[in-house]
């Protein structure tokens, strides 16, 4: 009786935590799924599925880092939407047009020497301190703005443009005169 009552109790806590855990991420999930599924209309529909699931789950109060917390669900949503879409055998290049990207000719030598600044690219982006690297990454490669990396990161946008400028002038040190 007690345990129903105390349930009772948190009902409008939790839909008032998940309230603001809507407004507050919607946008950054909606960006999030934007630049991870091809079809733009899915990205509310996905956005939509996070929030559902913190609600059966219980979003209250005892969660320490909102955050992380909301793109780990994002995450396990974005993996299940592609095991639907690959499972009912959905062409994932229904929008490809051969006349919008027409064939490029690449000579093995090309593709060697391009597989090599690759995997050199990817070393020395491992290279980077943790802090740097993960601001970069977010930056160049998620196209996340530096106002999200700082509050997703925790620190201020000077430090995170700090550590995007650092990325930037090892990577560019590391390949200059490379080709």
């Amino acid at each position: 009786m007690f345990e129903d009552a105390g349930a009772a109790r948190r009902m409008p806590e939790q839909s008032d935590l998940l309230a603001q855990v809507a407004q507050r991420y919607r946008a950054a999930l909606n960006a999030y799924f934007r630049r991870r599924v091809p079809l733009a209309h899915e990205c509310e529909d996905l956005t939509q599925e996070v929030l559902l699931r913190l609600a059966r789950r219980g979003c209250d109060a005892s969660i320490q880092n909102v955050q992380p917390y909301v793109f780990q669900i994002a995450a396990s949503v974005l993996v299940d939407h592609f095991r639907r879409r690959n499972r009912h055998g959905a062409d994932l290049t229904d929008s490809y047009a051969e006349e919008d990207f027409p064939a490029v000719e690449t000579s093995p030598e090309q593709a060697m020497l391009g597989d090599e600044r690759l995997d050199r690219l990817r070393r020395e982006i491992a290279g980077l301190p943790e802090r740097a690297r993960q601001a970069f990454v977010l930056f160049r490669f998620e196209g996340m703005k530096q106002a999200e990396i700082a509050e997703r990161m925790g620190i201020t946008v000077s430090a995170v443009e700090k550590h995007i400028k650092l990325g930037m002038i090892r990577l560019a040190t590391a390949f200059a005169g490379a080709d």
